[in-house]
């Protein structure tokens, strides 16, 4: 943890859709704790800094209520999807040591063979962490591989302390030459085509 990570949380009281927007027009996002057998906890925390935190994945956000420290993880930021204004955030309540359940973003480093792509079919890889000690990222190298490779979710190599949760047979990249190349290819095998008859048929003219 770091003093950047350290939020002076408002406890609240007064609830509904009104209310919120108004915590909002004030610069502070709507916020419920919950976890470990408590009730939940609502709270309102100040929207610039929030907002500079949750920019990473699973940020972890030590909160100051009314002079009780409380460790929390991001669980869910809600937005609105046509402006992206952050309208409420769920955060989890963790312990230094514990382990939890979260989505590590994928990352694709390297490049694959000449004339090929690499599809990322999952965005995300479902692992278990240290609540205090969760990695940006999972970087999967696509360095040199051909067309029909494929990595699943057991190939990936994942960081000290990181534990798989996703089914290990769950895709995450698979390699292909592109459709159009393949069209090209196609149209260049049957050109060749035409031109070998049409030579053969010359060849027998004669």
């Amino acid at each position: 943890m770091t003093e950047n990570n350290k939020v002076v949380a408002e406890l609240r009281t007064s609830f509904g859709k009104g209310f919120a927007r108004r915590l909002r027009a004030a610069g502070q996002i709507p916020a419920v704790i919950y976890g470990h057998g408590t009730d939940p906890v609502h709270v309102a925390l100040p929207g610039h800094q929030v907002g500079l935190l949750i920019r990473r994945a699973n940020a972890l956000l030590e909160l100051d209520i009314d002079g009780r420290a409380e460790l929390t993880l991001v669980k869910d930021v809600q937005k609105d999807p046509v402006h992206q204004i952050i309208e409420h955030i769920d955060l989890l309540v963790v312990k230094k040591g514990e382990k939890v359940s979260i989505e590590l973003p994928v990352v694709l480093t390297g490049e694959s063979f000449a004339g090929t792509i690499a599809n990322l079919d999952a965005t995300h890889l479902s692992v278990e962490a240290e609540a205090t000690h969760i990695p940006e990222h999972v970087e999967v190298s696509v360095e040199g591989l051909e067309d029909g490779a494929r990595i699943t979710a057991a190939d990936v190599v994942l960081p000290k302390g990181v534990t798989l949760v996703a089914d290990p047979e769950t895709l995450i990249v698979a390699v292909s030459v592109p459709a159009a190349a393949l069209a090209a290819e196609d149209e260049i095998a049957a050109a060749d085509e035409a031109v070998a008859d049409a030579q053969s048929e010359e060849a027998a003219a004669e």
